[in-house]
């Protein structure tokens, strides 16, 4: 019964306009920040790691920009996973770098790193119009959610894999057959898939799976974000190169790539992840041990 009910209200969200979601979006974002300490004491720290610091008049407009972005996409989730596909992907207002996105439909395996950034979940469904693409994803706990959000990922010529050796095995097959390929780079691996690397001056565990699949197929690589306009307007999406030295760290060398795409658009980046945890089974880097 609670799964019809939550399917229910997720689709009656879905008919909602794009402006309204993300109004109603910003109000989630301010309630979350004022009901959860934790959650406001983590942003405003990854924040000032990052060198914004909440305590100045940038720092404290920058803090509340971002609070309003978290909580536009959470809300903007039914409107992305539930209306026609076509009608997505109208909402894409501009592609810079589109000479990436069109070079890479040429042919030739392709890895698309999309970082929590914006509108991450429009990125694979964008890159997924022209050729197949296997994007990974991360099993939610509630059964229904898994559900809609694979029916909703899932669209154009998109395929999905679950975080698993299994999904892997999926993401080295896609590639062999000169496909594409999506994974979010900054988000925290299971214990024995990372190495520690700097994100923004501190050790984060990172994916080392992204050198790996790229030295092996030869990909060409490419950062993916979809900007979120004001007031509901719609998206730009933005396709950077990536040039990997496969001689020095990738995983260092990707994480640098995401700070300045971040620092390009800081108020969209998700602060509130939890991106310097210590995954089970882990030893903790050597300065925070």
């Amino acid at each position: 019964m609670a799964d019809f009910i939550f399917r229910f209200f997720f689709r009656m969200l879905s008919l909602l306009p794009l402006r309204v979601l993300h109004g109603l979006g910003a109000l989630l974002g301010r309630m979350t920040y004022a009901l959860s300490p934790g959650y406001a004491a983590r942003m405003r720290e990854n924040l000032r790691q990052a060198g914004y610091s909440p305590d100045d008049e940038e720092g404290k407009a920058l803090l509340s920009a971002s609070i309003t972005e978290a909580g536009k996409s959470i809300m903007e989730l039914p409107w992305i996973w539930g209306r026609p596909y076509e009608k997505v992907l109208g909402k894409v207002l501009e592609c810079r770098g589109k000479e990436y996105f069109d070079a890479a439909q040429e042919g030739g395996s392709v890895i698309y790193l999309t970082p929590h950034l914006g509108c991450f979940e429009l990125a694979g469904l964008y890159c997924a119009q022209h050729r197949p693409i296997v994007i990974l994803y991360r099993q939610p706990r509630l059964a229904w959610l898994e559900e809609v959000m694979c029916n909703g990922r899932g669209r154009g010529q998109a395929k999905l894999a679950k975080a698993d050796l299994s999904g892997v095995r999926l993401l080295y097959k896609a590639l062999k057959r000169d496909e594409a390929i999506g994974l979010l780079p900054d988000q925290v691996p299971s214990g024995g898939e990372g190495v520690w690397a700097d994100f923004f001056g501190r050790p984060a565990y990172t994916m080392t799976l992204v050198g790996r699949l790229a030295e092996a197929s030869d990909a060409m690589v490419f950062l993916v974000a979809a900007e979120r306009k004001a007031k509901g307007a719609g998206y730009v999406m933005h396709f950077e190169p990536l040039q990997l030295d496969y001689s020095q760290p990738v995983a260092q060398q990707i994480n640098k790539a995401l700070e300045k795409i971040i620092r390009a658009c800081p108020a969209q980046y998700l602060w509130s992840y939890n991106r310097y945890k210590v995954p089970g089974g882990v030893e903790p880097p050597a300065k925070d041990a």
